[in-house]
């Protein structure tokens, strides 16, 4: 006889959608010093809400592209720039993929 054990229910929510995160948010989740934030902004990398660093809002995609910047940076060695470069890149091939799957469905009977 088979016993039924009741597991404890998941919640969770779509960081993108909800996340408000301040500058020290921020560096706390990429475990990243501000200046290095600083510069993936300056860089285009992030484009916070807010004019002044203190005022500044990040969203969950941009905390995703924060890891994926220090992540280049950190592993691979990609300077500021480069990371800049591979973000627009990658940005550039998830795009282009989603077209190619918009066009190969709409050609399908």
């Amino acid at each position: 006889m088979r016993t039924q054990i009741d597991l404890p229910t998941l919640m969770g929510s779509i960081l993108e959608e909800e996340t408000d995160l301040t500058l020290a948010d921020l560096c706390r989740a990429c475990a990243a010093p501000g200046e290095t934030i600083v510069e993936l902004v300056e860089e285009g990398i992030l484009a916070p809400a807010g004019q002044a660093p203190g005022e500044w809002r990040f969203t969950g995609l941009q905390l995703r592209r924060a890891r994926v910047a220090l992540h280049l940076q950190r592993d691979l060695g990609v300077n500021t720039a480069g990371a800049a470069l591979a973000m627009d890149l990658l940005e550039e091939l998830r795009h282009l993929r989603a077209r190619l799957g918009h066009l190969s469905d709409s050609s399908e009977f």
